[in-house]
């Protein structure tokens, strides 16, 4: 991209009170920014508002200095070892998928090992989403559900928060078919000038290195609340399907899946505990149509029926855990007091906890707010 095509782009991004639905009907209207920006007043007022109009005929507040970011940022990938992109809405490389919705975003900027390969994105890409408080189980799930997927070729695509979305990369990046171009995709809130959460940033330097970072926002957004949920539509539109680990009823994952519904994608959800809010979103899906899942073969069942499970990881039940230790079988997969389990084992409390730090160390037990205890389904 040249820096007057950036310029003309960006300042229609940037213009005050012109957000991207006028944005797409003044380019249909015209053509490109360019010729948008070489319109009388009179003429734009015939597509927007007056004051849309008003606000386009000059440059808006610190443009210079937001497009010298903007370029210094792009040009900074010559020699990087991660390169970086601005597809815009008159790209041949923009997302088809994405340009199919309701809501295209004008500007993606795109930083990663392969930014060419956004286009064909998601015909190969799985969405995994869910609780930023997941469950010491809805976290393993996660990790072991894109692990299996990245290792079968998928692409994993999510959002970066805090939770499930950060378990999801890191089982892809760890998971990922040593020929998979991308392992896996975060769709984020702010600018790709700063990391949110600032815990992630080391997850998101290596997403960079082996998948892609993308986002709809200028360079130097900050993390503001309504980002987020407006960010989740290119989750849901760069993804095959949408897989729902744990969600509470009311929750951001239900948007996305809300959204890959309108767009016509599949919803799987994972369903557990009742006793769990943060399975009650996984539930209400599951009853609104999103098919239940107990294994990635679950997902490959119904995106590609012949396709096998290269390596043959599942969230499901590991029934020889429960054969080495007694009290795995007792405790069932629901979270369970130390009280509840004194009485179905008849042990001492004592010696239940002396057991459940062993099996806590192993991985095998977690233990939960409120003095409860949940074992852990393991791939």
């Amino acid at each position: 991209m040249e820096r007057d095509e950036l310029a003309g782009w960006l300042r229609l991004a940037l213009t005050p009170g012109v957000g991207d639905g006028t944005a797409r009907r003044l380019l249909a209207a015209f053509g490109l920014p360019d010729a948008v920006f070489a319109q009388s007043q009179a003429a734009l007022e015939q597509v927007c508002s007056a004051t849309q109009a008003k606000a386009l005929t000059a440059p808006p507040p610190d443009f210079d200095g937001a497009l010298a970011r903007t370029w210094h940022w792009l040009r900074e990938a010559d020699g990087a070892p991660v390169g970086r992109a601005i597809v815009t809405l008159g790209d041949a490389a923009y997302p088809a998928d994405l340009l199919q919705t309701a809501d295209p975003p004008l500007m993606l900027y795109v930083m990663g090992s392969s930014p060419g390969a956004l286009s064909g994105l998601a015909p190969h890409a799985m969405a995994i989403v869910g609780s930023r408080n997941p469950t010491p189980q809805g976290a393993v799930d996660a990790r072991l559900f894109a692990r299996s997927l990245a290792g079968s070729g998928f692409t994993v695509v999510s959002g970066l928060a805090l939770g499930i979305d950060g378990a999801a990369h890191d089982g892809a990046l760890d998971g990922a078919a040593p020929a998979l171009e991308l392992a896996t995709v975060a769709v984020v809130g702010t600018g790709l000038d700063r990391v949110y959460p600032a815990r992630h940033r080391e997850l998101a330097h290596r997403i960079a290195q082996r998948g892609l970072i993308v986002s709809e926002f200028p360079l130097g957004t900050p993390p503001l609340n309504q980002n987020f949920p407006k960010r989740n539509r290119l989750i849901a539109a760069m993804s095959r399907g949408t897989l729902v680990v744990e969600a509470a009823l009311a929750s951001g994952s239900l948007i996305t899946a809300r959204l890959a519904v309108e767009q016509g994608k599949e919803v799987f959800a994972i369903p557990g505990s009742i006793h769990s809010p943060q399975s009650r979103g996984c539930h209400a899906l599951i009853r609104q149509g999103a098919k239940l899942v107990e294994s990635v073969q679950d997902i490959f069942e119904e995106l590609q029926p012949s396709a096998a499970l290269h390596d043959g990881a599942s969230a499901a039940t590991d029934d020889e855990d429960a054969e080495a230790h007694g009290l795995l079988a007792q405790m069932g997969h629901d979270p369970v007091s130390l009280d509840a389990l004194g009485a179905r084992t008849g042990q001492s409390a004592a010696d239940l906890q002396v057991a459940l730090l062993e099996l806590e160390l192993d991985g095998q037990v977690a233990r939960l707010p409120g003095g409860l205890f949940q074992r852990m389904a393991r791939g």
